[in-house]
């Protein structure tokens, strides 16, 4: 089964307009059906997972590129660093549009390589798992969020609702595709099974990780960290591991898709701010299987609830952004006297601060900490308060409160 991707608007154009595009992100996250399922007949397809092809690749790339000419679709591209300055030569000569679309699922030596060998001639776009609009068949409707009255009341008027026990069984099984859409895929079984290919596969490459339990723990520790800011020694200490090795192995969860870090706003124009960024695992379902919730109504009256919810619904606000093709202007704000907003967007030059709260009951008091965005001297935009409200109420001048179903 197949769902149409907000992503796919925006790959068209690019594909008409550079000579390579490159879709990342995560491991069975769906970039490889979304780019077969749109890929005209007369473009070509290989995967580098296969051991054959991927020895001619890594030995011989020039006679690779012979039997596999553009146009063509190659996958894991991640696994054959060496095809690139050959592609790069392929697209200097015949500066065509859409001449090779590329798949990989390690961000971090991908595009180290592709900036090197393939600068001005590649589109880079990140895909992350289902967002509630592509499960509901809306897909061209998840346009960038912004808290903007307008903008908000067109969201809702979808009629839609979402019930806590149906929020919460969507947090609990994640976004990828694999799970999301089959109900009768045992949850434990592919989680499971994705940590093990994880580790046996994206850790290996990307890093010498000596002990893979050690690893294991550590990615437990950082789940039950989500939505957290970042404390680099206790992260290190819960894994029995230094801190410059937690170091290193958090740059692998980036790398690898797995992680997100919001980075807290900053100016020179207050030393209050301050520097430590949040961090959040980028699917829920995972986030949970890691920190062993065995199903969603006890997801939902544990001590996670809150931060899981936050974690769900910065993810899909991110989906909003970045299956648009657009960058994520997304910061959060935190002072010294602890005053702290969850979200701050910041586009055109103007913040739209949005606090996330499991409530359905919002009040002004709520969004207090608004006002605190004065000393930044930087135009403020509309704010919101993201909660489980039925509907969407002004609670300030120049806040609403944000039912779920907007997003």
């Amino acid at each position: 089964m197949y769902l149409p991707r907000t992503l796919e608007t925006f790959v068209k154009t690019a594909a008409e307009q550079f000579p390579v595009l490159l879709v990342t992100g995560a491991r069975q996250v769906g970039k490889t059906t979304f780019l077969q399922h749109i890929r005209q007949n007369d473009r070509g397809y290989i995967t580098l997972d296969d051991p054959l092809v991927l020895n001619l690749a890594r030995q011989d790339p020039a006679l690779f590129m012979q039997r596999f000419p553009p146009p063509v679709l190659i996958d894991e591209i991640q696994y054959a660093p060496e095809l690139l300055p050959y592609i790069k030569m392929t697209v200097d000569r015949d500066r065509k549009p859409g001449l090779f679309w590329l798949t990989g699922s390690q961000q971090f030596h991908l595009m180290k390589g592709v900036s090197e060998s393939l600068a001005g001639r590649v589109a880079v776009v990140f895909l992350l798992g289902l967002s509630r609009k592509e499960r509901a068949g809306r897909n061209l409707m998840d346009r960038p969020f912004l808290p903007a009255p307008d903008e908000i009341r067109n969201r809702l008027d979808a009629g839609e609702t979402l019930p806590l026990k149906e929020l919460y069984r969507l947090i609990w099984r994640g976004a990828f595709p694999a799970i999301a859409l089959n109900n009768d895929m045992d949850r434990d079984l592919f989680y499971s099974s994705y940590v093990q290919t994880y580790l046996q596969r994206d850790v290996r490459d990307l890093s010498r990780v000596g002990d893979e339990m050690a690893f294991l723990r550590f990615i437990r520790a950082a789940s039950a960290r989500t939505a957290q800011m970042l404390n680099l020694s206790e992260l290190a200490r819960d894994a029995d591991i230094s801190p410059n090795t937690a170091k290193s192995w958090l740059s692998i969860l980036q790398a690898s898709g797995i992680a997100y870090l919001l980075e807290p706003y900053h100016t020179n124009v207050t030393k209050r701010l301050v520097k430590t960024p949040k961090l959040y695992i980028l699917d829920t379902g995972l986030c949970a299987y890691l920190t062993e919730w065995s199903s969603p109504e006890t997801l939902e009256a544990g001590a996670m609830s809150g931060a899981i919810l936050e974690t769900w619904i910065l993810t899909e606000l991110l989906k909003s952004y970045w299956h648009n093709g657009c960058h994520a202007p997304f910061y959060y704000y935190r002072d010294k006297e602890q005053k702290e907003i969850d979200l701050l967007i910041v586009k055109d030059g103007r913040a739209y601060p949005l606090e996330i709260k499991k409530t359905a009951s919002p009040g002004k008091n709520d969004v207090r900490h608004f006002q605190s965005l004065e000393k930044l001297k930087l135009p403020i935009g509309p704010g919101g308060l993201i909660c489980l409200a039925g509907q969407s109420l002004p609670l300030t001048p120049s806040t609403l409160s944000i039912p779920l179903a907007a997003l």
